[in-house]
């Protein structure tokens, strides 16, 4: 069985490019070994960059160590559950891809609420 999103449908690629994911399949799934639970396909904006930096996780860097181009505004990136939330009460929540967003974000954070952002 297919890997669904919060729709109920099977689960879209977020991104190729840059690579993302847990596994840097370009989907928003994850394993146990996932304590961020990278689920949630985001279209990233330079407010949630620079919110993501202020919190300790610099995203917009290149990190070629780790085969990391760094983001740019408009780039779509799997984000933590967590920090999604986070992002969202701090009125900082970048835009979701519902079709590309793990089925399990909504144990974290309400459907209405990745619409709202």
């Amino acid at each position: 069985m297919s890997e669904l999103n919060v729709l109920g449908t099977p689960l879209q690629l977020c991104s190729a490019e840059p690579k993302t994911g847990w596994f840097r399949d370009g989907c928003c799934r994850s394993d146990s070994s996932d304590r961020g639970m990278h689920w949630v396909c985001s279209v990233v904006t330079e407010e949630f960059l620079a919110f993501s930096k202020a919190v300790g996780n610099d995203l917009s860097t290149p990190r070629p160590e780790y085969e990391f181009p760094g983001l740019l505004p408009g780039d779509r990136w799997c984000v933590c559950a967590t920090r999604w939330r986070e992002a969202y009460h701090a009125g900082v929540a970048p835009p979701v891809v519902l079709e590309a967003t793990h089925l399990n974000t909504l144990g974290v954070v309400t459907l209405d609420q990745l619409r709202d952002a």
